[in-house]
């Protein structure tokens, strides 16, 4: 288990400070802007526990594999076929996250800013999905729990998909339905939400409310 756990630790590693440091860096240089936007809403707001769930499943990710080095156990004996599939599958989540930031290129943001205006990013990853880098962090987070599978990774992954859900459905959809309107109505009715196909929004009726 101590190798899987300096593994996990490795490719946990390597995903922050390619998916948050060198994308800003990259970000900085072609933008003049890193894309940080950090936490929104007031404190205590569901859009603000968003915000701080991330950091949560952040800091959970690396603390996973640090407690298994430290002796806390797994909930799972060890099983090097389903390490090695997590270990296959986080390096596939860390690839998916880096190219679905490539191709959201200027318009790419940590957090939201209400009063900014960026370009409605629809093709590449974004032509199948409509949140592909959501996906691929979360794919990341099944594969590391998946290497190290103990309580921390799995409180992790949990704070992992409340925020993420919390964040797409909350503060993110209600801002790009503000920002590109018909625009986005399309695309979010044609388009799902993490998975193809899945998620899709029904599409707003003219004449809803009318009297038949």
């Amino acid at each position: 288990m101590t190798t899987w756990a300096w593994a996990a630790l490795a490719l946990y590693v390597f995903w922050l400070l390619t998916a948050f440091g060198a994308r800003a860096v990259i970000q900085r240089r072609r933008t003049g802007d890193t894309g940080f936007r950090g936490i929104s809403g007031t404190p205590g707001s569901v859009s603000w526990w968003a915000g701080v769930l991330f950091v949560v499943a952040l800091l959970g990710a690396a603390a996973a594999p640090v407690a298994a080095l430290a002796g806390l156990p797994a909930l799972i004996g060890d099983v090097p076929a389903m390490q090695g599939a997590g270990a296959a599958v986080a390096a596939l989540g860390i690839a998916g996250t880096l190219i679905a930031q490539r191709a959201m290129g200027a318009s790419w943001r940590v957090g939201v800013d209400q009063q900014e205006r960026t370009a409605l990013v629809n093709d590449g990853p974004f032509a199948r999905v409509r949140n592909p880098i959501f996906t691929a962090m979360a794919v990341t987070g099944v594969g590391l729990t998946l290497m190290v599978p103990n309580v921390a990774a799995l409180a992790a992954l949990a704070a992992l998909t409340v925020a993420v859900e919390l964040q797409v459905r909350v503060v993110e959809e209600p801002y790009l339905r503000a920002v590109h309107g018909p625009a986005y109505a399309v695309y979010e009715a044609t388009t799902g939400r993490f998975l193809p196909g899945i998620g899709r929004a029904r599409p707003m009726r003219h004449d809803a409310g009318l009297q038949p």
